[in-house]
């Protein structure tokens, strides 16, 4: 490990990488506590006491660092780039264009990628104007002290003042995730997600130590690194599907004959799967506070906001598994994948290229497919039900914290691995 180290920063290249990521996480940082003009403090400090008891609230804060409820010129952080990325990934499956411009290589990713900006401006300036009302008016956080108004005085020009400034913190944190894709290491977009969810474990851990005592924060530091294996191990298991290209002779010389394999992930889908369950539950919540009917909202409080039941628990599961299989669905196509071996000439062994490749690519797909369901809803599920047991609502290594950390760390690492093998270096996962 200290001679990877060591290599790391042989390489004068690696070297100004590392360093620039370095530079642009702590600028990320910076502006996730410098909180907008025209909040009052003492209802800032009511969101975070909120916050720190789970739920929504909690949960939307595990993405931006505590930058929400902060409510900091980089609130919104980079999720509304990932939910613009992910709508146009939807959309490419019912819109032609955008399925042409897949196919076109730099020149139409660079038309997808202009209009991912457009839109993640667009949901900024929707999510900043929600965020400033519902806040406001206490709609995510029920049950504070004071009940003091978030903005201080809630009038058109402070109100355009504060969604302008969060919008344009959201067009800078995008701007910095693509210069880390560029300049830095790793991938931007996953690189801030990794701070905001890795920023706040120490503070928490120590919460843990200093309410529920020395040897409960123990089997909570087992638990994590039972997870972290259990990720790393699902993570990396991968069904490798044999592909013989046949061989063909042009001029002079033969060509092909090589053997390769597509790889198929089991957790093909990632942490999307949880992210999309965790929107739909959270917009019931929005409902109860827009429609003020009693036995909703006394439902919607009782069953889908507290982590502790059945009936979320049930739903929350199902929810997971159900967009793993969708999501799946949409990045992995079979009849795709089985037009491409047979056009370049190859074939699975033992399957007729064509139709019956494409229902082999399928089943397999679908097989692997379960066990990285029932493993993301495991992994989101079986912390928050242990945890509930001992009273703690704050974990600092909750699954989708985990999952994402470790997740990205993996990347990370195997790009610095490839940028020092290519220079003849030992690398960190040799």
């Amino acid at each position: 490990m200290l001679s990877s180290l060591k290599n790391i920063f042989k390489v004068v290249d690696l070297r100004n990488k590392i360093l620039f990521t370095l530079f642009v996480i702590l600028l990320y940082r910076l502006g996730s506590h410098i909180t907008v003009p025209g909040i009052d403090f003492t209802a800032v400090q009511d969101l975070q006491r909120q916050a720190e008891q789970g739920g929504v609230l909690g949960f939307l804060n595990l993405f931006s660092g505590g930058a929400l409820t902060q409510m900091a010129v980089f609130a919104l952080g980079i999720m509304p780039y990932i939910t613009s990325s992910i709508i146009m990934q939807l959309l490419a499956v019912v819109i032609p264009r955008i399925e042409q411009w897949q196919k076109q290589g730099a020149i139409g990713q660079k038309k997808i990628t202009q209009w991912t900006r457009y839109m993640t401006v667009g949901l900024a300036v929707l999510q900043a104007t929600g965020i400033t009302y519902q806040f406001n008016n206490g709609l995510l956080a029920e049950g504070t002290d004071t009940g003091v108004p978030l903005v201080i005085q809630f009038d058109v020009p402070h109100v355009a003042l504060i969604v302008l400034t969060i919008t344009a913190g959201t067009a800078v944190v995008m701007w910095m995730g693509e210069l880390i894709t560029q300049r830095g290491i790793g991938n931007g977009m996953s690189i801030l997600i990794f701070a905001n969810v890795v920023s706040r474990m120490p503070a928490q851990v120590g919460n843990i130590g200093a309410e529920k005592g020395n040897f409960a924060l123990a089997l909570f530091l087992l638990l994590a690194m039972g997870m972290i294996v259990a990720i790393v191990f699902v993570e990396q298991g991968q069904r490798r599907i044999p592909v013989q290209f046949a061989k063909r002779v042009v001029g002079r010389r033969m060509y092909g004959g090589q053997s390769t394999y597509i790889p198929l992930k089991v957790n093909q889908a990632g942490v999307i799967p949880i992210i999309f369950a965790s929107s739909v539950l959270y917009f019931p919540v929005l409902l109860s506070n827009i429609v003020q009917w009693e036995a909703v909202v006394n439902f919607i409080n009782k069953y889908l906001v507290q982590q502790d039941n059945i009936v979320y628990i049930l739903t929350y599961g199902l929810l997971i598994v159900f967009f793993t299989y969708f999501y799946t669905a949409i990045t992995f196509n079979p009849q795709q994948q089985a037009d491409i071996i047979r056009k370049q000439g190859g074939f699975i062994p033992g399957i007729r290229p064509g139709p019956p490749t494409e229902r082999y690519l399928a089943q397999i797909l679908n097989r692997i497919t379960l066990p990285g369901s029932l493993f993301l809803a495991t992994i989101a599920l079986v912390p928050n039900i242990l945890l509930s047991l001992y009273g703690v609502t704050q974990f600092p290594f909750g699954g989708t914290t985990i999952l994402i950390a470790v997740g990205v760390a993996l990347e990370t690492m195997k790009q610095i691995d490839s940028q020092l093998m290519m220079r003849n270096y030992e690398g960190f996962l040799a």
